[in-house]
């Protein structure tokens, strides 16, 4: 019975699992259908299509009172297509969405014929008058021009008000092994890591899974109003893995440093007491691939990503010169 009982929560899990991680990965479109009158428009059929969907185009049809609301939509570039009989076409294209954000997208609609099309281009909506959680988004082209020492989480921290790393990463030299974000002071055994939605912390322990950010479209860390499913107040990360694509793509990243590029390490009181003035880095460097692409065209995709990395530091001694070699392999 007790392993039967065990079986029915593993069961239990797997089931709010999805649920759970499309609330936290996926975005979402909403708005109202009216005519030049203002009067609002049932029946209307509404079309998101965007090159992040693997089906292209996801539907829905406005309500009694002209609303529609199409949810779990991957991050990307959507345009929405409003149709209905005796009206003409209405069109909004380059609405912009990220992980847990909710576009408005509404439409007026004049009388016509099908053959007319409405187009409006403008900014994308920037405001989520839907989610009152307060969240910040970091897209992988933002991280790659900043000048930061490597992929790592740490470099999250060093973009964001109020937060901070648990080891100090200094240019690159701790990168997976600073898997751990601080926020407002508080604890890192807090903070929680996502993959897509799923917790990848194991219990918010020790231990933790170390998540290959070259295979990572966006990040997204909280910074107050923790979603209701959230089972402690610290910082929570979730990050949303590249998914290929219709054509073939490929992306790395690398960077490589070494005493000759650091300053020196050891303060000059330290040098008065008989230490040498040698620098602390020896040598740092990265090295990150990914690919993605159609295994079928509209029906799967592939990304695959990997990552090398390691790090050597000197500490400042009269006698001999320790050092520290770390290395690690992390394949997505």
């Amino acid at each position: 019975m007790r392993r039967l009982s065990h079986m029915m929560v593993r069961v239990l899990t797997g089931l709010l699992l999805p649920s759970l991680a499309a609330a936290q990965t996926a975005g979402g479109i909403t708005g109202v259908a009216r005519d030049t009158s203002g009067a609002v428009l049932p029946g209307v059929t509404v079309e998101a299509a965007s090159p992040a969907l693997i089906e292209k185009v996801r539907l829905a049809v406005t309500d009694g009172q002209g609303q529609f609301t199409i949810i779990d939509l991957r991050p990307g570039t959507y345009s929405v297509t409003f149709t209905l009989p005796g009206f003409a076409t209405y069109k909004r294209e380059g609405i912009e969405l990220s992980v847990g954000f909710t576009a408005t997208a509404n439409a007026e609609m004049k009388v016509g014929t099908l053959e007319e099309t409405v187009t409006v281009t403008g900014a994308s909506p920037v405001v989520d008058i839907r989610n009152v959680r307060a969240q910040q988004v970091l897209k992988a082209e933002v991280l790659d021009v900043l000048p930061t020492g490597g992929k790592n989480l740490s470099v999250l921290a060093a973009v964001t008000l109020g937060a901070m790393a648990t080891n100090n990463d200094v240019g690159g030299d701790k990168n997976e092994l600073a898997n751990r974000i601080v926020l407002h002071g508080g604890r890192a055994s807090d903070g929680r890591q996502y993959l897509d939605g799923m917790n990848s912390n194991f219990g918010g322990g020790g231990r933790s899974y170390v998540n290959n950010l070259v295979g990572v479209q966006e990040t997204v860390l909280d910074t107050g109003n923790n979603f209701a499913e959230s089972e402690t107040g610290g910082t929570n990360i979730n990050l949303v893995p590249k998914e290929g694509g219709n054509r073939f793509s490929l992306y790395s990243t690398a960077y490589y440093s070494d005493h000759r590029f650091s300053a020196k390490g050891v303060p000059d009181e330290l040098v008065d007491r008989g230490a040498g003035p040698q620098s602390s880095l020896k040598l740092v460097y990265q090295l990150g691939i990914g690919i993605g692409g159609p295994i079928k065209q509209d029906r799967l995709w592939f990304y695959a990503a990997n990552q090398w990395w390691g790090s050597q530091i000197s500490a400042a001694t009269t006698t001999s010169t320790s050092r520290r070699i770390r290395t690690s392999t992390s394949p997505i």
